[in-house]
């Protein structure tokens, strides 16, 4: 594993693979299913977003796809669709768990029920 990829995700980027981890979605459902995920406490802007969703892009943990029937949508031409890649899911895994561990040991220390 190299450098970059032990490097802890930013809550961004975790929680915007987390809501690609069951399928293909477009930007505004990726928000929505963030708040929705969180309760609400994590709410994501469209520049956090998009700035997210292009830096995600260009590191390969995410791609744009392109559905046949994406030319029926009155709004087609801006709303792009965005999968997570295999990078992406390994990358989620490793934070996964990075965070797990994490919490084992909270709960050693007794900052946790068991």
């Amino acid at each position: 594993m190299d450098r970059q990829s032990s490097k802890p995700l930013t809550p961004a980027v975790l929680h915007t693979l987390l809501a690609l981890a069951n399928g293909p979605l477009h930007g505004y459902a990726i928000s929505q299913e963030v708040e929705r995920a969180t309760d609400g406490q994590v709410r994501m802007g469209p520049g956090t977003l998009y700035g997210t969703l292009q830096r995600m892009q260009a590191a390969e943990l995410v791609q744009p796809v392109y559905s046949e029937d994406a030319g029926t949508s009155p709004h087609a031409d801006r709303r792009r669709t965005y999968t997570m890649t295999t990078a992406g899911r390994q990358a989620l895994e490793t934070e996964a768990r990075r965070l797990e561990k994490i919490v084992a040991l909270a709960r050693t220390r007794a900052v946790l029920d068991p």
